[in-house]
C-alpha cells in the first residue's frame, strides 16, 4: 500500500459559511508498506521507501518464513511483483513451507488485509500530520507494532461481512499480503 502525506481521512470542523482547513507542510512525501495478517491476530510488515519490486516481496517472505513453524499458504492479490519470475521461483524453491494462492481478478472486498490498510491510513496517517518522511515511516511502523500487540483487533478484521469466509478456525497460518 502506498502511503502519502496529503491522505486526508476523518472529519475537521469550520463555523458556519467558512470552509473547514486541514493543516499540512505543503510537502508532497510519502511510503508504502508491505502487510499480512492471520485469522488467529498476527501481523508482519515492511515500510520501506521507493518502488514495490520483487526484492521487497522475496524480502517479506524470507522474514515470514523465518517466524513460521508451519506451512505458509500466502493469499495475494494479482499485482505484478506476486506473479514475476523472481518470486515464483523462491516460492519454488520454498515450496515445502510455502504456497501463494492468487486472489481472482480485481476485488479488494475479498482481502481483510486491505481493513489493515485501511486502519494504518485512518490512525496513523490521517490523524497526525507528519513534517517529513521519515516521521511518516516513523509512525507508520509505531501504530503497526501498536497493531501487532493488540491480535484481538487484527482477528476481529475477519469479521467484516466479505472477509467472513477467512475467519474458518480450521485455517491455520494463512497470511493476506497487501501492498
Amino acid at each position: 500500500m502506498g502511503l502519502r502525506s496529503d491522505h486526508v481521512s476523518g472529519k475537521s470542523f469550520a463555523p458556519v459559511g467558512q470552509t473547514p482547513l486541514v493543516r499540512a507542510t505543503g510537502k508532497r512525501f510519502g511510503c508504502n508498506m508491505i502487510s499480512a495478517i492471520t485469522n488467529r491476530g498476527a501481523l508482519a510488515f515492511i515500510v520501506f521507501e521507493g518502488k514495490f519490486q520483487n526484492a521487497v516481496f522475496i524480502e517479506f517472505m524470507k522474514r515470514m518464513l523465518k517466524q513460521a513453524t508451519r506451512k505458509i499458504y500466502l493469499i495475494v492479490d494479482g499485482h505484478p511483483v506476486h506473479r514475476s519470475a523472481a518470486a515464483k521461483k523462491f516460492v519454488a524453491e520454498n515450496a515445502t513451507r510455502l504456497r501463494l494462492i492468487r486472489l481472482p481478478g480485481y476485488c479488494p472486498e475479498l482481502n481483510p488485509d486491505e481493513l489493515l490498510n485501511q486502519d494504518v491510513k485512518t490512525n496513523a496517517i490521517g490523524k497526525s500530520r507528519s513534517a517529513n518522511k521519515a516521521e511518516m515511516i516513523d509512525s507508520v511502523r509505531r501504530h503497526l507494532h501498536r497493531r501487532q500487540k493488540q491480535p484481538r483487533v487484527i482477528r476481529n478484521l475477519f469479521q467484516e461481512k466479505h472477509v467472513r469466509y477467512a475467519a474458518s478456525s480450521k485455517i491455520r497460518t494463512i497470511y493476506w499480503p497487501s501492498q
